[in-house]
């Protein structure tokens, strides 16, 4: 199968593209600069799409990215590196002479409203709430084929929680103040804390590209929850994090804080949380391999 991935340079796309490649599928890579095994944007807006039975989009600029301060440049990048390229990319789809059979569309958990209480499955209905839900309505939105062409193309949309992996994502920047035992609970530490093991995240996608035989064309796309089946807080995750790496977990971080450092509209994504579940991930007939975070932190810390 050939497979061309948005974003595939990135930490999710590089697991994702070594998964492939090691399954004998051909992968192209959409990227700002050009190079052996990648298309830039710009030719994949001229040019059309290139020969591909299924397409990928993980593009996006990285929204916990330490290095810029929370602004309305960076809130506008972080809307035009998701919705521009999700755009692009489905409008290729939509105007090839031959499309994918299936199209899949990352985003995220942020669609669902932060709770200590609620549980949110595949099925739960919401209503954009603030920056980053309103992010994935319009993300989700612009990747919708025409009718006409859902009919052959199946849609798939996959929403991650954190992300975990020794090769970047938010354990990079964890590792460091863990390691030197200054690493804590983020606010209240009883926010729920949705994540997934970058291998499960892979392992989802390359699950969503195969076609099921039960599963009818629609014009709606299919969703899928991209978070482990535990369902934890951050304070679990705090602990199980410094029993792995037996270091102390004694430094707390108050909200306040986390909210001057990283801006109150980003710092949500740390201070609160949701309760998701896989329920349809999990009816697929997907395996995990890390279901729980005792074996995804041992294999990400290497013990």
């Amino acid at each position: 199968m050939r497979v061309l991935i948005g974003g595939g340079s990135g930490f999710v796309g590089r697991e994702l593209t070594r998964l492939l490649k090691n399954k004998g599928h051909e992968v192209t890579i959409i990227s700002r600069q050009p190079g052996l095994g990648k298309i830039t944007w710009g030719e994949l807006e001229s040019g059309g799409l290139p020969p591909c039975e299924a397409a990928v989009n993980l593009s996006g600029e990285n929204l916990m990215n330490p290095l810029r301060w929370w602004n309305e440049g960076y809130r506008k990048d972080l809307f035009s590196s998701r919705v521009d390229t999700t755009t692009i990319l489905s409008q290729a789809i939509a105007g090839s002479p031959n499309p994918p059979h299936a199209w899949v569309l990352v985003t995220g958990v942020a669609c669902y409203k932060p709770s200590l209480t609620a549980q949110y499955t595949e099925d739960s209905e919401w209503t954009p709430f603030d920056l980053l839900s309103r992010l994935v309505k319009e993300w989700e939105s612009a990747g919708r084929l025409p009718e006409n062409i859902a009919q052959n193309t199946r849609q798939v949309v996959i929403r991650p929680g954190v992300v975990l992996g020794r090769d970047g994502g938010a354990m990079k920047q964890m590792m460091t103040p863990f390691w030197l035992g200054l690493g804590g609970t983020l606010g209240s530490g009883r926010q729920p804390f949705p994540w997934i093991h970058v291998s499960d995240l892979a392992g989802i996608i390359a699950h969503a590209l195969v076609p099921s035989p039960d599963t009818p064309s629609s014009a709606v796309p299919q969703v899928f929850n991209g978070v482990a089946p535990a369902l934890n807080t951050n304070y679990e995750f705090t602990k199980e994090l410094g029993r792995v790496l037996r270091r102390p977990t004694v430094f707390p971080v108050p909200g306040f804080v986390i909210d001057a450092l990283m801006g109150s509209e980003r710092a949500i994504v740390l201070t609160q949380g949701q309760k998701v579940e896989p329920k349809r991930t999990l009816e697929s007939g997907f395996q995990y391999q890390y279901p729980d975070l005792s074996s995804a932190l041992k294999e990400i810390v290497g013990s």
